[in-house]
C-alpha cells in the first residue's frame, strides 16, 4: 500500500495527520509495518558492534519507532473519540500484538545490556538513563527466559481484556440510556435539553461516564431519576468478570515481578513512592469527608421531608444550595456560550497568564467534522503548536474528558506539539451551546493538561509535556482550573448568550459562597473510587475474590459504605483503571490536589493571573515536562515542600 498516509511524516502544518487522506484500510497495514520497522531498529541498536554509548543507544532509542508513532497516536484518537464498528474490530485485533511488540522491546537482552553499559553527561541525559533503566527492570528485563515467557502471556491476556472492557462500557452507555416517550417524565430540563436528546419520537439521555448522571441534579419526576440512577449503577454487569480476571492476572505479574500486589508495582515509580504513603494520604481525608457528607445527608432529609435516596441526592442537594445560598447553577447557564468560554475564558487565561495567542485554523481538518483546529503562537509570533478541541458527545465516542497528544514536542526529532481536548457536552438540535458550571471547570482542567503539552521544552520524547509520573499529572490541570472564577477571566467571558450582559455580580457572590457546599459527598465520591482501585490492586497472587461482593467489602473496610454515596465509578464502569493508565493511580486526583491547592494561594497570594506569574509556572513546572523529577520542580516553584491544609480548607474538611 504505497499510498498509505502512515508510512511518511504528514506534510501540514507541524506535521497534523492527514486526517482527510486516512481510511481505515491504511491502520492494519501501517500497524504491521511500524512494528517491523521499529524492531528492525531496535535489533540494529541492541546488535551495534560499537561500544555503547548514550547517542548511538538512548538517543538512538528515541528516534526509533516513528512510522509505529504516526499510527498509534491517530488510532488511539480514533478508538476514544469515534471508534466506529471498523475500528472496534481493529482495536481487538491489535491490542495483544500491540502488547506483544512492547515485550519484544522491554525483554530483549542484547539491547538491555547495552543501556546497563550507558553513561550519560548532563541532568536530562542522565534522567533519561535513569528511566529506561527503571522502565526497563519494572518491565521484566532481568527476568529468566522462562518467566519473561510467561510476562508474556500476561501482558498478552490483559491487553485483550482491557480492550474488551472498554468496548464493553462503550456499549452499554447506548444500549443502557434512559428512553422515555412522554416528555413530561423529563420535567426539570430546559427545552433545549429536551430538543437535543429527542430522536424519531424518543427522548434519548445516554449514560456519561460517571455515576452521578448530570440530569438527576434537574429531573422532578422521582421515579425517573431512580430509572436513569439504576441504569448508570448497574451497567455493563458482564464487566464485573472482565475487572476480577484483570485485577488477579496484575496480581500475578507483580508477583513475577517481586512485588506483594500491583498497587506496590504501580506506586513504586510515582511521585508517591510507597502503598503506605497512599494509604496514609486517603485514610487522612475519609473521616473529615464522611462526617461533613453524613450532616449533608442530614439537610437534605430535613428538606425533602423524606429519606433521601442516592438518586434523590443530586436534586435536593440543589433545592438546598438555592436555600441556604441562593444560588441555582442552571441559573448561570445562559452566560455560559461554549465558543465565548474558550476564545474569551480559557484561551484568554492562557493570554494573560503567559502571553500566547491563538489563531482558528478553518483550513485544517480534525478527525470529526466537530474537532476545531487553532494555531498556537508565543508572545512574539514564534509558532508553537496545534490544539484540536472536540466538545461534543456521540455514540462513538468514550465518555469522560481527555487530553492526549496527536505529536510529541522534542528537540531531538524537531517536533512540535499538537495536542488534543476531549469533552462529553450534549450537542444541541439548534442555537448555541450553553454549558454548565461543571464542564466550565472541566474546560479549564483540560486545557491545563494542554498547556502542560504546548509549553513542552525537552530534548527528549519520553519526557514531553505529561510524560510525568501518574500522580503528578493532573496538578497542572487542576491548577489550571482556578482561573475559570477569577473575577478578572470570569468577567471576560461570563456573557449572556442573547443579550451579552455581564453575569450579575451578586449571582457570582453567591457562586463563590456556595464553592464548598456538598463538598462531603463530592470528597466521598471521589475516595470511594480511589480506593475501590485501590483494594482491587491489593489483592495478592494466587487470591480468589467475589467479583459481585467484593465492592461493598472493600468500601466498608475503608468505612466508606455509605448507601447514599456509591463511588463516582463503580467496578463495572471504571475504565480508568481496567482500560486506561490508572490501575492504583486513581487516587492521584487528590494527590495532585494537594499540590494545585497549594499552587491556587501562591497565585492568589502573588498578584493572580500575571505574566511575571505565569512564566514562572511555565518555566519551573510546565515545561521542564519529565525531564527532572516533579518533586524537585514543584518545590522550586512553591518554593517549599507542599503542605496539606490548603486542601483541607479548599474542600471545607478542616
Amino acid at each position: 500500500m504505497t499510498d498509505n498516509p502512515f508510512f511518511a511524516p504528514s506534510g501540514l502544518p507541524y506535521q497534523l495527520p492527514d486526517f482527510a487522506s486516512i481510511r481505515e484500510e491504511h491502520f492494519l497495514p501501517a500497524f504491521e509495518r511500524g512494528m517491523a520497522e521499529h524492531l528492525a531498529e531496535v535489533d540494529a541498536i541492541a546488535n551495534d558492534p560499537e561500544p555503547p554509548t548514550f547517542d548511538n543507544t538512548l538517543a538512538a532509542l528515541e528516534r526509533s519507532g516513528r512510522t509505529l508513532r504516526r499510527v498509534e497516536a491517530v488510532f488511539r484518537t480514533l478508538a476514544g473519540s469515534d471508534a466506529t464498528d471498523g475500528i472496534r474490530e481493529i482495536e481487538k485485533e491489535i491490542a495483544p500484538r500491540a502488547a506483544n511488540h512492547r515485550d519484544a522491546i522491554s525483554l530483549h537482552r542484547a539491547l538491555w545490556r547495552r543501556i546497563e553499559q550507558v553513561t550519560a553527561s548532563g541532568p536530562e541525559e542522565t534522567r533519561l538513563l535513569e528511566r529506561y533503566r527503571t522502565d526497563f527492570t519494572a518491565a521484566g528485563a532481568d527476568l529468566a527466559e522462562e518467566q519473561q515467557a510467561g510476562l508474556r502471556q500476561l501482558n498478552e491476556e490483559l491487553a485483550g481484556l482491557a480492550t474488551e472492557f472498554a468496548q464493553n462500557v462503550l456499549r452499554a452507555s447506548s444500549e443502557s440510556a434512559l428512553v422515555v416517550h412522554d416528555p413530561a417524565l423529563l420535567d426539570g430540563l430546559d427545552e433545549a435539553q429536551i430538543r437535543a436528546v429527542e430522536k424519531d419520537g424518543e427522548y434519548v439521555l445516554p449514560l456519561l461516564n460517571f455515576t452521578v448522571q448530570p440530569a438527576l441534579a434537574q429531573l422532578t419526576d422521582r421515579a425517573t431519576r431512580e430509572r436513569l440512577y439504576t441504569l448508570s449503577t448497574e451497567r455493563a454487569p458482564e464487566n464485573l468478570g472482565l475487572a476480577a480476571r484483570i485485577a488477579a492476572l496484575r496480581a500475578e505479574r507483580a508477583d513475577l515481578l517481586g512485588h506483594p500486589d500491583h498497587a506496590s508495582l504501580k506506586v513504586s515509580d510515582q511521585t508517591a513512592r510507597t502503598v503506605g504513603a497512599v494509604e496514609e494520604r486517603l485514610g487522612q481525608l475519609v473521616g473529615p469527608a464522611v462526617r461533613n457528607a453524613e450532616k449533608e445527608a442530614e439537610a437534605l432529609a430535613e428538606h425533602a421531608g423524606h429519606p433521601v435516596e442516592p438518586w434523590d441526592r443530586p436534586f435536593y442537594a440543589e433545592k438546598v444550595r438555592l436555600a441556604r445560598h441562593d444560588f441555582d447553577k442552571g441559573a448561570l447557564r445562559p452566560y455560559f456560550e461554549l465558543d465565548r468560554v474558550y476564545r474569551d475564558g480559557v484561551l484568554h487565561a492562557a493570554t494573560l497568564l503567559y502571553g500566547v495567542t491563538f489563531a482558528e485554523r478553518t483550513d485544517l481538518r480534525g478527525y470529526h467534522p466537530d474537532v476545531r483546529v487553532w494555531e498556537v503562537f508565543e508572545e512574539d509570533g514564534t509558532g508553537l503548536g496545534l490544539f484540536l478541541l472536540d466538545p461534543y458527545a456521540r455514540p462513538t465516542k468514550r465518555g469522560g474528558a481527555w487530553m492526549h497528544n496527536l505529536v510529541d514536542q522534542s528537540f531531538l526529532l524537531d517536533e512540535r506539539p499538537v495536542v488534543v481536548n476531549n469533552l462529553n457536552i450534549t450537542k444541541p438540535a439548534s442555537g448555541p451551546t450553553l454549558l454548565t458550571l461543571d464542564e466550565v471547570r472541566t474546560a479549564f482542567h483540560e486545557f491545563g493538561h494542554t498547556l502542560h503539552g504546548l509549553f513542552s521544552a525537552v530534548r527528549f520524547p519520553r519526557f514531553s509535556g505529561t510524560g510525568v509520573p501518574r500522580d503528578f499529572v493532573e496538578f497542572p490541570s487542576q491548577a489550571n482550573e482556578m482561573w475559570a472564577h477569577r473575577p478578572e477571566v470570569l468577567a471576560n467571558y461570563a456573557r449572556h448568550h442573547e443579550t451579552g450582559e455581564p453575569v450579575p455580580a451578586e449571582l457570582v457572590e453567591r457562586m463563590a459562597a456556595a464553592t464548598r457546599f456538598n463538598q462531603g459527598f463530592a470528597t466521598v465520591e471521589y475516595l470511594a473510587a480511589a480506593l475501590l482501585d485501590w483494594s482491587w490492586h491489593r489483592i495478592g497472587a494466587g487470591e480468589a475474590v467475589d467479583p459481585a461482593a467484593f465492592e461493598e467489602r472493600a468500601l466498608e473496610a475503608w468505612g466508606l459504605g455509605l448507601a447514599q454515596v456509591r463511588p463516582r465509578y463503580r467496578t463495572a464502569y471504571f475504565m480508568h483503571v481496567f482500560s486506561n493508565d490508572y490501575s492504583a493511580g486513581y487516587y492521584s486526583y487528590v494527590w495532585s490536589e494537594v499540590l494545585a491547592a497549594e499552587a491556587v494561594e501562591w497565585f492568589t497570594a502573588n498578584g493572580g493571573p500575571t505574566r511575571e506569574n505565569g512564566e514562572r509556572f511555565r518555566e519551573r513546572v510546565l515545561s521542564v515536562g519529565g525531564s527532572t523529577d516533579p518533586m524537585e520542580a514543584f518545590r522550586g516553584f512553591l518554593g517549599r515542600e507542599p503542605r496539606m491544609e490548603p486542601l483541607l480548607r479548599r474542600r471545607g474538611l478542616e
